[in-house]
């Protein structure tokens, strides 16, 4: 039965609300301000730092008690969009982040390409990716299982990277793994153990705990920014330099989401799992790397690290949530249902 006619309006795309600054980043940066301006100095900045050390357990201990491991492994049926996910978070990622060393000193600053490239290591972002993927109507539930195999698999393979990448850059040596897996792997270890105890009450005080999560990582970024204040790392920071490492994220990111869309055009993909790639291949997470850089840079040095990481964070947040509102109009225009599988012929930037 033909469709009855509807108004001109519904079948153009939606215009997309104004932009707005995640709430969070905004703590982050009046963190880095408050840092900039009363940091933690004498027998303070230790006490921080100490704080900022159990604060990334607390945050670990956590992302394993909520991971159902069950979950993952029956989403092991689509392994290849899974590998698909994976190679992009670790694999292209990282070689953008080498390449990019050609950049270096006349774009960038050594210091700032420390921080991309360690930003390239990173895995997936667990939420935004989810959530963009559900908004353009793309498969969530693969989205599910790939942002939580990336998470799972970067608590091992960022360490690795690092120590392999970084630490031709000075900061990062290879006994630093073992380090990592006792700041973070045995807190996950914990998390993913006492689960089936405690995963009822994380479910219950899932807001409280969110609270907790976010304070964690801005704790950890005001002791990080303080002793990078104390240590006169800003110094090597000026406006141009920040331009410049706006513009090569920028472009960063353009590379990243044009090459998870075509790729998974080429390997033959349906509309909808080719959404879940590009949102899950093209993200890097905040929250996994805020804890890992207090880790691997300890001292001044984590302040300009992970300031790219906190640009490009925003960034991608702005860029995908247009093409996720984009996408999902244009599916909504097309009659698409909740089944990603009925509108697989749909071009997404179409």
């Amino acid at each position: 039965m033909p469709r009855p006619n509807r108004p001109l309006r519904s079948h153009l795309p939606r215009r997309p609300a104004r932009l707005r600054v995640d709430p969070f980043i905004a703590a982050l940066l009046g963190t880095v301000a408050v840092a900039a301006l009363l940091p933690a100095r004498g027998a303070a900045a230790p006490a921080f730092s100490d704080a900022a050390t159990g604060a990334v357990a607390v945050l670990f201990f956590l992302y394993g008690a909520r991971l159902s491991a069950r979950e993952a492994w029956e989403g092991l049926k689509q392994w290849r969009l899974h590998g698909t996910v994976l190679a992009v978070t670790f694999g292209l990622f990282p070689l953008l982040g080498v390449a990019a060393h050609l950049l270096v000193p006349t774009v960038l600053s050594p210091q700032l390409y420390q921080g991309l490239l360690f930003l390239t290591l990173l895995p997936a972002t667990v939420q935004s990716s989810i959530a963009f993927t559900s908004i353009a109507r793309g498969n969530t539930a693969a989205a599910v299982c790939s942002a939580t195999f990336s998470s799972l698999f970067g608590i091992v393979l960022t360490p690795l990277l690092a120590a392999v990448l970084l630490h031709t850059e000075g900061g990062v040596s290879p006994g630093t793994v073992l380090e990592i897996a006792e700041q973070l792997l045995l807190p996950f270890a914990a998390g993913q153990v006492l689960r089936p105890w405690i995963a009822a009450w994380t479910a219950r005080h899932r807001a409280v705990l969110g609270l907790v999560d976010r304070g964690s990582i801005l704790l950890v970024v005001y002791s990080a920014f303080s002793a990078a204040v104390v240590g006169g790392v800003w110094s090597a920071l000026s406006l141009p330099r920040l331009a410049a490492l706006l513009g090569v994220e920028a472009a960063l990111l353009g590379l990243v989401l044009t090459a998870t869309l075509l790729v998974g055009r080429r390997l033959g993909f349906g509309r909808g799992d080719v959404v879940a790639i590009v949102f899950c291949g093209s993200k890097k997470s905040l929250a996994s790397g805020v804890p890992m850089a207090a880790v691997l840079f300890p001292g001044a040095a984590a302040g300009l690290v992970v300031l790219p990481l906190m640009l490009f964070h925003q960034l991608q947040l702005m860029v995908c949530a247009v093409l996720a509102r984009r996408w999902g109009a244009q599916a909504e225009g097309a009659g698409a249902t909740a089944q990603p599988a009925a509108v697989q012929a749909l071009d997404p930037v179409a």
